[in-house]
């Protein structure tokens, strides 16, 4: 079963931008096929790596709510207020092992035109689906193996350092099970952030009070839609094949009418 771990904080939507750091305002980032990534690890690796002071301002200009959430939600190392936090943020990424990271993250991901194309690939797919989902901004940061993917309002937060390959060496001085080791991978990244933004759109409704079964169906629920749009079983759960008879047995009903139904009942 699909047991990535993920996070959803509430964060404010603000212009978008390109794969580089250019910020840019234009009519077409309503545009799935304009999607673009946001290389945000970019200016977090030249800070830690090389201490660029350049390199924290842009950080704390240009992505104040990318910044805040990494130190503040992630990192759990203070507040972005406190007079020495650059100082904090900097010794913490002086790790040995951090810092090896980080330059693994960078090599890795020299280039993400594929990721870029997956996911616009595969908004476009869900636009036709579901013609007033809203479009999130997509960024990339390195997030000290922590949450995989940051998921809040409108905005997907890419944890590089979490997709470096299930044989990737520094993952087996943690207590990673096959399992998880398994998605940890480049191949995961577009899956995940169309899951996990899918579960921030819809979430179950009164979650502590529903049944570990209609939980593990909702999970279900937004897996398969994610293999629908990426056009491959990714995902591969006992929850998913309910859904996938489920759909069969009722072909009138819409991918969105599917996420917006919050009744298990007749899926059980």
């Amino acid at each position: 079963m699909f047991k990535k771990v993920y996070y959803i904080v509430l964060l404010l939507l603000v212009v978008c931008s390109s794969c580089d750091f250019k910020l840019k305002a234009n009519d077409d980032d309503d545009d799935p096929s304009n999607l673009k990534v946001e290389r945000y690890d970019r200016l977090e690796s030249r800070y830690v790596i090389t201490g660029d002071f350049s390199a924290l301002q842009q950080m704390n200009t240009e992505y104040p709510i990318e910044t805040r959430t990494l130190v503040e939600k992630m990192l759990r190392i203070g507040d972005v207020s406190d007079h020495d936090i650059s100082e904090r943020f900097l010794r913490f990424y002086q790790d040995s092992t951090l810092q090896t990271l980080v330059s693994d993250v960078e090599l890795e991901y020299a280039n993400m035109d594929d990721i870029c194309q997956g996911l616009r690939k595969s908004f476009t797919t869900l636009r036709e689906w579901i013609p007033k989902l809203p479009l999130p901004r997509v960024y990339t940061q390195i997030g000290a193996l922590d949450q995989s993917i940051v998921v809040g309002d409108q905005m997907i937060g890419i944890s590089l350092d979490k997709y470096l390959g299930a044989k990737y060496p520094i993952y087996k001085k943690f207590n990673y099970s096959s399992e998880q080791l398994e998605t940890m991978n480049r191949s995961y990244i577009v899956p995940d952030c169309i899951s996990f933004y899918l579960l921030s759109l819809y979430p179950l409704k009164n979650y502590d009070s529903r049944t570990q079964l209609e939980k593990d169906l909702h999970m279900g629920k937004v897996m398969w839609v994610t293999n629908k749009v990426v056009g491959s079983d990714v995902f591969d759960t006992d929850y998913i094949r309910m859904i996938n008879r489920y759909m069969k047995k009722h072909p009138r009903v819409t991918v969105e009418q599917l996420l917006e139904s919050d009744d298990y009942r007749q899926i059980q």
